[in-house]
C-alpha cells in the first residue's frame, strides 16, 4: 500500500501546480513569493486544533523531539521559499529538472542518518524514475538550457533543505506517533509564516490581497493548500512504510502528471491550459512516462525486506 500513498503526492501536487499557475497569473503577479508561503502556514495552524482534539497525545513527545520536529516544519517552508524564488525568475520547465536533485540528497541523507540500504534493483528503478522526469523537462531542442548560478544555488538549497526535512521527519516519526510528528511540523510551518508576517512589507502585501479579492484569494488558496496538504500527508505516511529515498523517487513523477493534466486542460479547457501538443513534444513526454513506469515496476517488485 505504500506505493499508493506515495503516488498521492505527485498526483495532487500536479493539480496544485496548475492551480498555482492560475493564481500567480491572476492574483500574485506583483507580490513577493514569500506571501504565498503564508497561506500554507495558515492552513497548518488551522489544522492544529483539529489534530489535537482527535489525538490528544500529540503533546506527549519529549521536548527535544518536539523541537526537532518543529525545525523540520521550518526547514520545509524554507525549502519552498527557495523554490518559489527560483521559479519566479525562470521558466517552470527550466526549474523542474533541478528539483529532482531532491532524490539524490535524500538518498545520501537516508543512508547517513537512517541506515537505509535499498537493493540495487530499487536504485536502478529510482534512476529510471528520475531520468524519465528529467527527460520530460527537456526543451523542444532536447536541451536543458543554460542555468544561471543564482538559479542553481537556489534549487540546490531548496532540494537539500527539503531532503533534510523529510529525513528528520522520518527519524522522529519512527519513534513517535505519526500525528504527533505532523502536529509539531505544522507548528514549525506556522512559526515560519508568522515570521514572514512580522515583516511590514510582506504584511502589507498580504493584507492588500485580502482587501482586493478576499473571496477568490481565500477560497482558491484554501482549496489549493488542502490539495497540497493531502499530497504531503500521503508522501509522509508512505515514508513510514518504505525507504524515504524511494518515496522521494516516486515523487519525481509529478512532472509527468503536470504534463498529462496540461494536455487535458488544453483539450477541454483551452483558456486555462496551453500545452504544446506537437508530435515531437508528445513523443518526448511519452518516452519519459515509459521510463518512469519502468522504474516504478522495479521499485515495487523489489520492495520486500532485504
Amino acid at each position: 500500500m505504500w506505493l499508493l500513498y506515495a503516488f498521492t503526492g505527485p498526483l495532487l501536487w500536479a493539480v496544485s501546480t496548475h492551480i498555482d499557475k492560475f493564481l500567480v497569473d491572476k492574483y500574485f503577479r506583483h507580490s513577493d513569493t514569500a506571501v504565498l508561503i503564508v497561506f500554507t502556514a495558515l492552513l497548518g495552524v488551522l489544522a492544529l486544533p483539529a489534530i489535537w482534539l482527535a489525538e490528544p497525545g500529540v503533546l506527549a513527545p519529549p521536548w527535544l523531539a518536539t523541537c526537532v520536529m518543529t525545525v523540520s516544519g521550518i526547514l520545509y517552508m524554507g525549502a519552498m521559499l527557495f523554490y518559489l524564488r527560483a521559479i519566479q525568475s525562470e521558466e517552470a520547465s527550466v526549474v523542474a529538472p533541478l528539483f529532482q536533485a531532491n532524490t539524490v540528497f535524500t538518498f545520501m541523507l537516508g543512508l547517513a542518518f537512517l541506515h537505509e540500504m535499498p537493493r540495487w534493483q530499487q536504485l536502478a528503478g529510482a534512476a529510471l524514475v528520475v531520468g524519465g522526469a528529467l527527460g520530460l523537462s527537456l526543451d523542444r531542442d532536447l536541451r536543458f538550457g543554460s542555468f544561471k548560478p543564482r538559479l542553481v544555488l537556489l534549487m540546490c538549497a531548496a532540494t537539500f533543505v527539503l531532503a533534510l526535512s523529510s529525513v528528520v521527519f522520518k527519524f522522529f516519526a519512527v519513534h513517535d506517533e505519526f500525528w504527533s510528528t505532523t502536529f509539531w511540523t505544522f507548528v514549525g510551518e506556522g512559526l515560519f509564516g508568522g515570521a514572514i508576517l512580522a515583516v511590514p512589507g510582506y504584511r502589507r502585501q498580504f493584507l492588500h490581497l485580502f482587501r482586493k479579492n478576499p473571496g477568490a484569494v481565500i477560497g482558491v488558496n484554501a482549496a489549493n493548500e488542502l490539495i497540497n496538504l493531502g499530497g504531503g500527508l500521503g508522501v509522509r505516511y508512505a515514508s513510514l512504510l518504505a525507504p524515504v529515498a524511494l518515496v522521494s523517487a516516486i515523487s519525481a513523477t509529478s512532472t509527468f502528471f503536470v504534463f498529462l493534466f496540461g494536455i487535458l486542460l488544453t483539450l477541454f479547457f483551452p483558456r486555462i491550459g496551453r500545452e504544446d501538443l506537437s508530435a515531437r513534444n508528445v513523443i518526448q513526454k511519452a518516452v519519459g512516462g515509459v521510463l518512469i513506469m519502468a522504474g516504478v515496476v522495479l521499485i515495487q517488485v523489489y520492495a520486500g525486506p532485504n
